[in-house]
């Protein structure tokens, strides 16, 4: 019996179909990086067999997948394999994804140090959405339910993260969004805006002081992931009459300190201080 010869790893053309559109197509590419993660590991053929593409496509589309590192060849086996950057993009959603409840138990002392609300953010674009909160035994608090959404520059968690990025990617998301303004206090010029920031990385916890909402004052701090890059905020927020002067101070320092926990047990990493 004539022993099946093993499947390569390259077709016997690269350039048999027509390129155009071909790398460009998401929807096929992530196809590919699907098949192979649902497998483990496959073969040029048995790949292109699954997800329905001609090989020489397959392979222009894996080509690419390994020049970001999203997928690996095995010589020595002559298949494909998920690759390393692969793992850190899905690393990436299962910290976020348990960040709420890492979290947690420090949102709760820090709850019962301040008597405010403690809240939890993740960016997305020029906004922050609320993943995590623990309300304060006070009657009169503030309330956002997860999935919330409110723009960076009004937002004491979405100022944390603003001011730990570079001036260039600030004024690359915040052109995209504008400026809204939502009452009086709100930042409306970049120069008012990157003021602020400036003071805000130098301390360590931003104060957002009837910049969303009248009557409603907030402070926070990011959180940082493995490579001390900003991934998220903590933050605490009331009624304004309790963020008066005797207290902003203590409630920055203890934001701060809560933020740096967070981090350090979500596998972050704080960056040093300029």
């Amino acid at each position: 019996m004539q022993k099946q010869k093993r499947s390569r790893g390259r077709p016997k053309s690269q350039f048999t179909e027509s390129s155009a559109g071909t790398l460009q197509s998401l929807d096929r590419a992530l196809g590919v990086l699907t098949a192979i993660a649902r497998a483990d590991r496959l073969t040029l053929t048995d790949l292109s067999l699954t997800v329905g593409v001609p090989t020489a496509t397959t392979h222009r589309i894996l080509m690419t997948l390994q020049k970001h590192n999203f997928v690996t060849f095995d010589e020595d086996r002559q298949d494909w394999l998920i690759g390393i950057e692969a793992f850190r993009t899905g690393s990436s959603f299962l910290k976020r994804r348990n960040l709420a409840e890492i979290g947690r138990p420090v949102m709760q002392l820090l709850m019962e140090q301040t008597g405010e609300t403690a809240n939890l953010a993740v960016p997305a674009a020029a906004e922050v959405v609320f993943i995590g909160q623990v309300e304060t035994h006070n009657p009169i608090r503030a309330f956002f339910p997860p999935s919330t959404r409110t723009a960076m520059h009004a937002s004491g968690a979405g100022k944390a993260i603003l001011s730990q990025l570079s001036e260039e990617k600030v004024t690359q998301l915040l052109t995209k969004a504008g400026l809204q303004q939502f009452t009086a206090n709100t930042h409306t010029s970049p120069k008012s805006l990157f003021e602020d920031l400036s003071q805000i990385r130098a301390r360590g916890w931003s104060f957002d002081s009837e910049e969303r909402y009248e009557g409603m004052s907030c402070i926070g701090s990011a959180i940082f992931d493995e490579f001390g890059k900003p991934c998220a905020g903590v933050s605490i927020s009331g009624p304004s009459i309790r963020f008066d002067d005797a207290h902003v101070a203590q409630f920055g320092a203890a934001v701060s300190k809560a933020a740096a926990e967070i981090t350090l047990r979500s596998g972050g990493v704080i960056p040093e201080q300029i």
